[in-house]
């Protein structure tokens, strides 16, 4: 099949929310790394080595067939189930804040859960590629539901909701893509509200974070605050912002601000503008990646694509939502813009390969 041009404006925007997001990793981060780590730079040296290996990924995969992937996505699945199951093992998954989500030693950490999105898009690629009922309810959407189970329940164990809610947006988006019948899908996700409606009642805090949700300012100083910081950061910054490395809010009022908050102090140092900026980012990104879904030469490559695409794209809402209160807290980062290795790392790589699937796109 002929090689053409690699999707450019996919490939531009993912470069411009990577270095974006490498400056607002410095800018957030340089108070808390000065004064907990005694080098302003910590964060932005490590997020520049992932991204510098995440590079090497992303162009080193859009330049290899996505077809070779065929042959190794049920052994990356497999490793990937070994290792969720391995974070959880007392003593060798790494416990950060009561939660057992890494594994690694010292702050080189690897998330085994980040690993998971991508191996399980090349897993239902593959499956639903070949699979010829694919209308049954049994082979259609039951068989690929246990799988999801499976490891969606490891992750959830971690305890990561987040992630879990992330992973199963993204099959959902490839059942669909892949012609279902869409009322059992219907039906299927319906089902997931009250499923997780229980995950968060029997979890306490989750329920905190449900309810702070509802209404932050009953508990300003506890489980609403992080909702009520992220606020003040996003309404502070106006319609231009504060200026870019100027903002208030990182010194130590909002939590987790290189990370799952990111987009708070960006709407602070850059204002309307500058978030609006990086969601129609993600728009293009989103909007180029279903387009190569389009116009890929065969079924695997549409669902490969369609998947990476909602991997993504459905991180992205999820955190979006999130900062700006529209939905409770489930620490999700923003892709490609958060400081984590795991996340980037695995982002990247599967841009990698919905390039390549660009590169042998039918001619229109």
């Amino acid at each position: 099949m002929p090689r053409r041009a690699m999707d450019h404006p996919l490939l531009a925007a993912v470069l411009v929310l990577l270095g974006f997001g490498i400056v607002m990793v410095f800018s957030a981060s340089s108070v808390e790394a000065s004064v907990v780590n005694h080098n302003p730079f910590y964060y932005l040296e490590r997020q520049m080595i992932w991204a510098g290996l995440g590079l090497v990924l992303l162009f080193g995969l859009a330049r290899i067939d996505y077809h070779l992937l065929l042959r190794y996505a049920e052994p990356i699945a497999w490793g990937t189930f070994a290792l969720l199951v391995l974070v959880l093992v007392p003593h060798i998954g790494k416990d950060i804040n009561g939660a057992r989500r890494w594994l690694g030693f010292g702050s080189l950490l690897f998330q085994p859960s980040e690993m998971a999105k991508f191996s399980l898009v090349l897993l239902f690629a593959k499956r639903l590629a070949t699979e010829r009922r694919i209308r049954s309810f049994t082979h259609g959407i039951l068989a690929p539901l246990g799988i999801l189970a499976v490891i969606a329940g490891l992750i959830v164990r971690e305890p990561d909701l987040g992630t879990a809610l992330a992973l199963t947006g993204t099959v959902m988006a490839m059942l669909f893509t892949a012609g279902v019948n869409g009322v059992q899908l219907g039906g299927v996700i319906a089902s997931f509200i009250p499923l997780v409606g229980v995950l968060i009642a029997i979890a306490p805090y989750r329920m905190q974070r449900f309810l702070a949700f509802l209404d932050p300012s009953k508990d300003p100083l506890g489980s609403g605050y992080h909702i009520i910081q992220s606020l003040y950061a996003l309404g502070s910054g106006g319609l231009f912002g504060v200026g870019l490395g100027q903002g208030a809010l990182k010194y130590f009022y909002l939590p987790e601000q290189h990370t799952d908050f990111i987009f708070a102090i960006v709407g602070e140092e850059l204002g309307l503008i500058g978030a609006a900026v990086v969601i129609a980012l993600f728009f293009l990104l989103t909007v180029r990646g279903l387009r190569v879904a389009m116009l890929a030469p065969d079924r695997f490559g549409a669902l490969l694509a369609t998947g990476i695409t909602a991997m993504i794209a459905v991180q992205a809402l999820l955190n979006i939502a999130v900062v700006t209160a529209s939905m409770p807290i489930t620490g999700v980062p923003l892709p490609l813009i958060s400081y984590g290795g795991s996340s980037l790392l695995f982002a990247l790589a599967g841009v990698g390969v919905l390039l390549n699937v660009s590169r042998q796109r039918v001619a229109v």
